[in-house]
């Protein structure tokens, strides 16, 4: 397992999934309900998520570098211009909805994880891990680093987040993983040219 690719997967997915409506989600039930309870139901939904993700990269890789290198591109800079496009407004209103009820422990933990798990389904970081468990053909690394940033930005939103939206606006952190992701499109394009 490569360090290099551990790090540069989950620097990609925690940006891409920290201005996400399933990061909202998980702010507004960690504000509500216990902080661990909710980081525990989101990270097992992300680690499903993160596994089907990796599995479906080991599929694309059937298809040639080329191919990969341009669809890894065009969603990099979809990404990019949902992140800073989107209104703010909108993506908070996805995160509420998703996150109202639960009472006991299990209905909390439960509550957080079926919140994840269906509003991840399909998700920009679900599609991007795919992506690059197809194109760095390392798929522990790419599992392992996907599920970090995730699980890390899952303790952001249920331990910190209130108090993170207080010191950062959310507008900025979109506007960051926009920009960075605008990065990593121009970076994908270059090497499917230069390639």
């Amino acid at each position: 397992m490569q360090l290099g690719i551990v790090l540069t997967v989950f620097a990609i997915i925690f940006m891409a999934e920290l201005p996400d409506k399933t990061m909202i989600a998980t702010l507004i039930m960690g504000s509500r309900y216990r902080p661990v309870l909710v980081w525990l139901g989101a990270t097992m939904a992300f680690g499903i998520h993160a596994a089907l993700a990796v599995a479906l990269g080991q599929l694309l890789q059937l298809l040639p570098h080329r191919w990969i290198e341009a669809v890894t591109a065009l969603l990099f800079a979809g990404g990019a211009v949902y992140l800073l496009l989107v209104p703010e407004k909108e993506a908070e209103a996805e995160g509420e909805a998703e996150a109202d009820s639960a009472r006991t422990w299990l209905r909390t933990t439960s509550l957080a994880f079926v919140v994840i798990f269906v509003g991840e389904f399909g998700d920009l970081t679900q599609i991007l891990t795919a992506n690059l468990a197809a194109k760095y053909h390392q798929p522990v690394a790419v599992f392992v680093g996907a599920f970090s940033g995730l699980a890390a930005v899952a303790a952001l939103g249920a331990f910190g987040g209130k108090a993170l939206l207080r010191v950062l606006p959310l507008a900025v952190i979109r506007k960051a993983g926009g920009v960075l992701l605008a990065g990593f499109a121009v970076y994908s394009l270059f090497t499917l040219v230069r390639g």
